[in-house]
């Protein structure tokens, strides 16, 4: 219905390429950790080779990450200990003269 409003053009039932099966892992176990399971694909023969390529490339990204930037509690310890170095580092207590300078 070539020239009706709304009725020309669009998808053809049956147009384009099939749909492809999903791919199913034969990996038993249950993992609590995404480093874990990255390294069972990656180790596992029986994976396409392009998957266990991807799961190296994504382990490794993972590590170098992680390696870097070190977390969120590392960076604010590292930033408390910047900001008490220098000129507003806390002084030393004073001495006590009835001790002799020894702890009490």
């Amino acid at each position: 219905m070539a020239g009706v409003k709304g009725r020309s053009g669009g998808s053809r039932p049956g147009a384009g390429r099939p749909p492809k099966e999903p791919e199913y892992l034969n990996l038993s176990g249950i993992y609590d950790e995404p480093d874990k399971f990255l390294k069972a694909v990656m180790n596992d023969n029986g994976s396409e080779a392009k998957l266990r390529v991807d799961a190296a490339k994504a382990l490794l990204s993972a590590q170098v990450r992680r390696a870097e930037n070190g977390g969120k509690k590392d960076a604010k310890q590292a930033a408390a200990k910047a900001a008490g170095a220098g000129k507003f580092a806390s002084a030393a207590p004073p001495r006590l003269a009835a001790s002799g300078g020894k702890k009490v």
